[in-house]
């Protein structure tokens, strides 16, 4: 006997139309408050979304949403990126896990999320959609709940991110095993450290670009990565935008 669960890859038929319970789903993902959750057809045009989802673009309804592509709901950038995303994702059947990225948040304030964005196959294994979560970056834990040593190291990556961080000489500042480390950096702020060494350097270059003249190798320096190209590699994986391409935006805003 089949169960449920067996249904899920053929959740989309070969038109992008939902094979299971809309309602259903609609009232499990409107429990997820942080986490945008979202299922798109072949087009990349949502059919379902969740209420966080709508929220955060400062939309009145789902039917807002409904039928569209990212780029029809949010200006720039925010909308552009993740309609690419989807055109990738359908065109080559490779999901994207725990991407960590800007997106949208109204009002127009970016935030720090991870995304995932998984292929949805038929019977046939063609792509008729996918689904996926933005999970915002919030922290999971009071700060009085943090471990001393877990502070102390989180502390001295707020200073030292320009020199040679890392997830285990991190773990070594809070006295713990990289292991351990990798438990209760996950838990309070739900990345790993590496990502959020990245975070922070990639926070700190924004910054830069923004408010100095300082060129794009001296900012890739003073953040910690080993040189231009390296910074740049990081900066685009993250905002999809080369430092440059992010100052010049931000210039003529």
């Amino acid at each position: 006997m089949k169960t449920a669960f067996s249904a899920l890859p053929g959740i989309l038929s070969p038109r992008g139309h939902l094979l299971i319970d809309t309602q259903f789903v609609e009232q499990v993902a409107d429990l997820m408050h942080d986490t945008a959750f979202f299922i798109k057809n072949a087009d990349g045009r949502y059919v379902v979304v969740n209420q966080s989802l709508v929220e955060r673009h400062g939309l009145a309804s789902k039917a807002q949403m409904l039928g569209k592509r990212p780029c029809e709901v949010c200006p720039g950038d925010f909308g552009r990126i993740p309609t690419e995303q989807d055109a990738q994702v359908l065109r080559t059947g490779k999901p994207i896990i725990e991407r960590l990225e800007m997106f949208w948040r109204k009002p127009h304030v970016p935030v720090w999320g991870l995304t995932s964005k998984i292929p949805v196959r038929d019977e046939k294994g063609r792509v008729t959609g996918l689904i996926g979560i933005s999970k915002d970056l919030t922290a999971l834990v009071s700060r009085d709940e943090v471990p001393p040593g877990v502070a102390q190291a989180l502390r001295h990556l707020e200073r030292s991110f320009d020199e040679a961080v890392s997830p285990s000489s991190l773990a070594k500042q809070a006295g713990m095993s990289a292991a351990r480390f990798a438990r209760v950096i996950k838990r309070i702020h739900g990345i790993s450290p590496m990502q959020l060494i990245t975070k922070t350097r990639i926070t700190a270059g924004s910054r830069l670009l923004r408010e100095t003249d300082s060129s794009i190798a001296e900012i890739a320096l003073n953040c910690g990565f080993a040189d231009h190209s390296a910074f740049t590699r990081a900066f685009r994986a993250v905002t999809s935008h080369s430092p440059s391409e992010y100052r010049r935006l931000k210039q003529a805003e």
